[in-house]
């Protein structure tokens, strides 16, 4: 058995899958800029409003169909998930990018319904291939996985937005080829590299490891907040240079190549341990998501045929029980006013702006994204910090995300000068949070074995608020303030246009606030345990290593 050498790239293999998913995930946030391209789109197909956001719900609904990712991501290895997600936007978008460029005449609506919904359900494939495999190869550091995860598809629609502006002018058609080949290309990279990694097997092992991830997830966090930063400064750049916009598209890429400093990292110390170090371990075979001690030890089953325990939260869940559960449902709907109120407004901002006397919206397309990174990377270090110093309710966190996002949508209601700066800003934000804070709450719930369907039920979220708030409340109302226009499509400008629609989105939040602080109740206890049991394995690692 001493034989048997396992190199040291198995440490350095996670991180490097970790730098893989952190690239699928810059380039996973296509579906949120469809307000850079809809208003070619709605006159190319002399479209409605209420056409042109039902084209959104479709892209939308794409993610729907995200359950089957949910159900493969445990029957399939990552590389076939990524591989489905890769090829099925390559078409979707490719499908868009040919009526865009005019190489086609506008295809039949219900066919780009078709595609619009191939490009959304492209995404659910890459994320959820990247959040399972993430979440189980760290599971002990769920809530810094999830905000770096998450920010990074925040930043994404940045990263789009201002690349295409440095490099080709804020031209649609080369935006949506950007959108077809570049998520292709580092999902063919990510597929040799992004893979799951068996647990330690050892508790000693297990401690050095989790510290080992803080230190290294806090440099991750830094690295982002620079991209971040950077991304922020060319937007309230103007007219500059070809030469300068080249720079800037060059220094982008290094900083998203910076994390790779991780894994190098790794490599090196690795080699330098003594080879006689036994962190070498002959792994057996276990299943992908082993139980748990973070909650009360399940008791050993002792179940008949004609009885079978529910499980309480804490413990592994299948589907049927989770639904079950009051719990998974109010997270549910608390889900559904977040993130389908703040997809309206990403999906509307193109006529939004519009409305408000802004002609080009790039801006603030860029502001909801740069900020809503913000508020996913932030939610994620401090829900995680004052998780295990104070036992706080991750929902806690989505219900203060809630109150923002209220204030903001009042503030945009207004249509007061530069409201729509600040409340793009508050959006990007809330939605950000709401979207960190939901992953590590959902496997902390319910477990970790059937995450991947469940993180995906709670998606349908997307789907159903873009088609309530979006295509319903936003399509309907904007369509009865608008003017028709030649050709067949409409128009409005002025702050009554979407008033109404911002007015009724804050009452959603409202009663969102009024279940996340529910659920934050009703999860007091799990969340204690789950500090307790945090303080109990670091105060073991602390003994362990001075002895």
């Amino acid at each position: 058995m001493g034989s048997l050498k396992l190199p040291p790239s198995t440490t350095v293999l996670k991180w490097l899958g970790f730098v893989s998913a952190v690239w699928v995930q810059a380039i996973s946030g296509n579906n949120y800029t469809f307000s850079n391209y809809s208003d070619v789109l709605k006159s190319l197909m002399n479209l409605t409003q209420l056409q042109l956001n039902n084209l959104s719900v479709a892209k939308d609904v794409g993610k729907a169909f995200g359950l089957l990712a949910g159900i493969a991501c445990d029957r399939f290895p990552t590389w076939v998930i990524l591989l489905i997600g890769s090829l099925e936007g390559l078409l979707g978008y490719g499908a868009q990018w040919l009526v865009v460029s005019q190489r086609i005449s506008p295809l039949p609506y219900w066919q780009m319904c078709i595609f619009l919904c191939m490009g959304g359900n492209s995404t659910t494939w890459m994320n959820t291939a990247v959040l399972v495999t993430c979440i189980r190869n760290f599971r002990k550091n769920r809530g810094p996985v999830s905000g770096i995860l998450k920010g990074y598809v925040g930043l994404s629609t940045a990263i789009f937005t201002d690349l295409c502006t440095a490099l080709f002018s804020d031209d649609p058609s080369s935006f949506l080829v950007m959108l077809s080949v570049v998520p292709f290309a580092v999902c063919l990279f990510a597929m040799f590299f992004l893979r799951e990694i068996p647990p330690p097997t050892t508790a000693a092992k297990a401690a050095a490891d989790t510290q080992e991830e803080s230190n290294f997830f806090a440099v991750f966090n830094a690295l982002a907040v620079i991209v971040a930063v950077y991304l922020l400064c060319f937007d309230f750049i103007k007219n500059i240079g070809t030469v300068v916009s080249q720079l800037f598209s060059v220094g982008l890429l290094i900083l998203l190549g910076s994390p790779l400093i991780i894994p190098i990292y790794s490599f090196f110390k690795n080699c330098h341990l003594n080879s006689a170090q036994s962190d070498l371990e002959i792994q057996t075979e276990e299943p992908l998501l082993k139980e748990e001690a973070t909650v009360a030890a399940p008791v050993k089953e002792e179940i008949t045929e004609e009885e079978q325990r529910q499980p309480v939260i804490g413990e592994e869940h299948t589907i049927i029980q989770a639904v079950k559960t009051i719990d998974f449902w109010v997270l549910f709907i608390s889900f559904l006013c977040g993130v389908g109120t703040g997809l309206a407004v990403m999906n509307n901002m193109g006529q939004i702006g519009l409305a408000l006397g802004y002609a080009d919206v790039s801006m603030f397309v860029s502001l909801i994204s740069i900020w809503g990174f913000f508020g996913r990377i932030l939610s994620g270090t401090l829900s995680e910090h004052f998780l295990k110093k104070l036992g706080t309710p991750r929902p806690l966190w989505n219900a203060a995300s809630q109150i923002l996002m209220t204030i903001g949508y009042i503030l945009m209601a207004m249509a007061m000068p530069g409201s729509l700066y600040i409340g793009s800003v508050v959006v990007g934000i809330c939605y950000g949070v709401r979207l960190s804070i939901t992953v590590p709450t959902a496997s902390e719930l319910f477990g970790l074995k059937y995450y991947g369907l469940i993180y995906n039920i709670l998606i349908l979220n997307l789907p159903i608020g873009s088609f309530l708030f979006s295509g319903l409340l936003a399509g309907f109302l904007y369509d009865m303030e608008a003017t028709p226009t030649e050709g067949g499509g409409n128009t409005c400008i002025g702050g009554h246009c979407y008033r109404i629609v911002f007015v009724v989105m804050a009452l959603a939040c409202g009663i969102g606030l009024v279940l996340d602080i529910w659920l934050a109740y009703r999860t007091k206890g799990l969340y204690s345990k789950l500090k307790g049991n945090k303080r109990s394995k670091k105060g073991s690692s602390n003994n362990s290593s001075l002895s």
